[in-house]
């Protein structure tokens, strides 16, 4: 079964940048979709940006031209760019995965799920 574990939360003031990653513990080939949900609190899960196995991305409205998305093959490493943080953006973060190409746009619909890291932005 994969294993998907965040890293690179942390707290920062608007306008910084954040790196986070999701290590995959198996690698994903094939078809496959990748995507990045967050949760504030008192809000709902939210998918922030995705990636699926043709290369394409897709970015929720208000991180667009901040955040990027991008998948190491190699690494098996799922990777969210943010930068021009702001305090909106404070949240956990999870990555998620599924063997198919629709890009869900709620976390419930992918196989695979992390434990989340927290971004706090001030």
């Amino acid at each position: 079964d994969v294993q998907l574990v965040e890293s690179g939360g942390g707290s920062v003031q608007a306008g910084g940048s954040l790196s986070l990653s999701c290590a995959s513990s198996g690698s994903f080939s094939g078809i496959y979709c990748m995507a990045w949900f967050r949760q504030a609190p008192g809000k709902e899960r939210e998918r922030v940006a995705a990636i699926g196995s043709d290369g394409r991305t897709s970015y929720e409205d208000s991180v667009k031209g901040r955040f990027t998305i991008s998948l190491d093959n190699a690494k098996n490493t799922l990777y969210l760019q943010m930068n021009s943080l702001e305090p909106e953006d404070t949240a956990m973060y999870y990555c998620a995965a599924h063997h198919r190409t629709y890009c869900a746009p709620v976390i419930e619909w992918y196989d695979y799920r992390g434990q989340g890291t927290q971004v706090t932005v001030s």
